[in-house]
Parts: C-alpha cells; sequence; structure tokens
C-alpha cells in the first residue's frame, strides 16, 4: 500500500486478548550421575509443554481460534547436574472470553497433573495483558465513508476489501493491541495506516529490529484522525 494509505476495520473483533504466563515446576536436584536421586523438573517441563499443546490439537473446536505459546524455558547452571527447578514463560491470544477462561483452566490443570505423575509440583502464575480490541459497528461504518470521502477509493481500504485482495485470507490480527482497553469502555474504532513500501526501502515488519517507517505517513494519519472526528460530529 502507498504510504498513508488506510485500512478501516471491521465491526467486531480484531484483535484477541493477551494472556502471559509463568508455569514454575518444582522438582528435587541431584546429581546427574544419578538422576533416580531426584526429580527432574526439566524432564518434567518437556512433558508439560507437550501436554499443552493439546489444549489446541484436541480441546478447541476449528472454530475457536486461539494460540498457545511457550517463549522461555529456563532451569540450571550445571551441565552435570539435575536443578532444583525450571520456569517457563509464554502467552495466550484468543478472541472470545469463554475460550480465554477454558484455556487458562485447562493450563492449570494439565500443568499440575502431569508434574504430579512425575513425582514434582507446578503452578501456573497469569500476569497482566489486554482483552479483545471490539469495533464499534456504526463507527466502523462511518470511518469507510469518511476515509474514502478524504483519501479516495486508492487508498482507502475495507476490511472486507482487503479480504477480496488477500483471496479470502483473514484480515485479523494475531497480534494483541492494548489500545483494546479503549474499546470496551467507549464506542471505538481502529485503523490501519500504511508507512513504507518495500521498493522504497521499508522492507521489515513492526516487530523486526530493522524496521523503519515513512514518516510521509504521519501528516494523512493526523488528517484521518481529526477528519473522521470532524465529519462524526456533524452527522451526530
Amino acid at each position: 500500500f502507498k504510504t498513508g494509505s488506510v485500512i478501516v476495520s471491521a465491526p467486531g473483533v480484531s484483535a484477541p486478548a493477551a494472556d502471559y504466563f509463568e508455569i514454575k515446576v518444582q522438582g528435587s536436584g541431584c546429581h546427574g550421575s544419578m538422576p533416580n536421586t531426584g526429580v527432574d523438573p526439566i524432564s518434567v517441563s518437556a512433558h508439560i509443554l507437550l501436554a499443552l499443546q493439546e489444549i489446541n490439537a484436541r480441546e478447541l473446536s476449528v472454530t475457536d481460534k486461539a494460540v498457545l505459546t511457550i517463549g522461555t524455558i529456563h532451569a540450571g547452571k550445571a551441565s552435570n547436574a539435575i536443578p532444583d527447578t525450571a520456569t517457563m514463560g509464554g502467552t495466550i491470544r484468543t478472541y472470545d472470553e469463554e475460550t480465554r477462561t477454558f484455556i487458562k483452566s485447562r493450563m492449570t490443570e494439565i500443568t499440575q497433573n502431569t508434574a504430579s505423575a512425575f513425582r514434582a509440583k507446578a503452578e501456573v502464575a497469569f500476569g497482566s495483558g489486554c482483552p479483545t480490541l471490539v469495533n464499534d459497528e456504526e463507527l466502523s461504518k462511518c470511518a469507510e465513508k469518511y476515509t474514502d470521502e478524504l483519501l479516495g477509493k486508492e487508498m482507502a481500504f475495507s476490511v472486507a476489501q482487503l479480504t477480496s485482495m488477500t483471496k479470502g485470507q483473514s484480515s485479523k490480527s494475531a497480534g494483541s493491541e492494548d489500545f483494546a482497553y479503549i474499546s470496551h469502555k467507549v464506542p471505538t474504532i481502529m485503523l490501519a495506516l500504511a508507512a513504507g513500501q518495500p521498493e522504497k526501502g521499508y522492507c521489515y515488519p513492526q516487530h523486526h529490529p530493522k524496521v523503519k517507517f515513512d514518516e510521509e505517513a504521519l501528516p494523512y494519519g493526523s488528517s484521518i484522525y481529526a477528519y473522521v472526528a470532524m465529519r462524526w460530529l456533524m452527522e451526530h
């Protein structure tokens, strides 16, 4: 998309809720040459990690879109010793609260019971995250009209148009967004603003360490923000 192009989110949820968690496994340390004298928390953690993947594979419907990722594992400092503890950290992404609650409940049960089966103990602690991002239906329809007025059909797109352009691929983001908190308080619409084309040297995605943004997008973003607000007030 040209720098300054805008994509208007469809009504409903466009970004998932995010939860972060830490799993602590308590074993019993011993020398690596005598594993039978201890309880290996690293081995237990490996079994827990694999068991948690069964939630998506066997306990959720194909329509229950969710992701459960373990991103960190830390345990031990010596290669010839079994440590006392192991710690894993990760994230969950879900598009509705029922699925979110179910996954967290099953995570706790699977973690504790798997650890118990291998003579260890384990607990799951859930940290702060953010809720689903909900776009207001009326705001979405109006924002489509307003951005088209301001930028024209060459630079203003709806999610329906984007889905058609990408041959039916989902336009929902898999990344969460803390702007979602606002969407649960007041009618809200989130817009995506294009800020750099690959052929002009902007080759990397948002979280890449080499990412750059085309600052020529800034006046477009500012005018969209102001214009949508003024047109909304005029009509309401």
